[in-house]
């Protein structure tokens, strides 16, 4: 029920926007250094190498991403608008940003940070979100409104990217 804060994608549903994402993405899983990263990456776009959270005991920047990732998504969409949160092969789900993490309220479905599959964050319209690749450790946050929301405080977390619009930056 779309009324619910979170909802799990019913079949129909969860094929159906795993089929676009499959399409307007040319995702193509691979655990493959050769074949990443494994989405076309959208011009406006940048990817950011997660190994900088392997030295954080205490979580501290991976909750500032997260956090940031949260934020700037909620910020970008309507107040009654939905997200995504796909979950590769597993269990996806349509929530309501503005609803959820909150106080009292249901956790953010899923997480940026890729723990061991595939994670995406979509906005209904596929024009902003966040890929999270488990095998490259990276996450690449898509959407010109999003990243000027979130970029600075990405970078501040994670360093400098990899790649901005799916090319590979100087020094990485």
């Amino acid at each position: 029920m779309k009324s619910e804060p979170v909802t799990e994608l019913l079949e129909a549903e969860y094929r159906s926007v795993w089929d676009r994402f499959y399409a307007e993405f040319a995702f193509r899983p691979s655990v493959n250094p050769a074949k990443w990263p494994a989405i076309k990456e959208p011009a406006d776009s940048v990817t950011w190498s997660l190994a900088s959270l392997d030295e954080d005991p205490g979580y501290v920047r991976l909750d500032r991403l997260v956090a940031a990732v949260e934020q700037g998504l909620t910020a970008c969409v309507e107040p009654e608008a939905r997200l995504f949160a796909l979950d590769w092969q597993h269990i996806s789900f349509s929530f309501a940003p503005h609803r959820v993490g909150g106080h009292g309220q249901e956790p953010w479905p899923l997480s940026p940070y890729p723990d061991g599959d595939y994670y995406v964050y979509l906005s209904e319209d596929f024009r902003l979100g966040s890929f999270g690749h488990p095998w490259e450790s990276s996450v690449c946050l898509f959407g010109q409104e999003f990243l000027e929301m979130v970029a600075a405080e990405v970078e501040d977390v994670l360093g400098p990217p990899l790649r901005r619009g799916g090319r590979r930056l100087p020094g990485t």
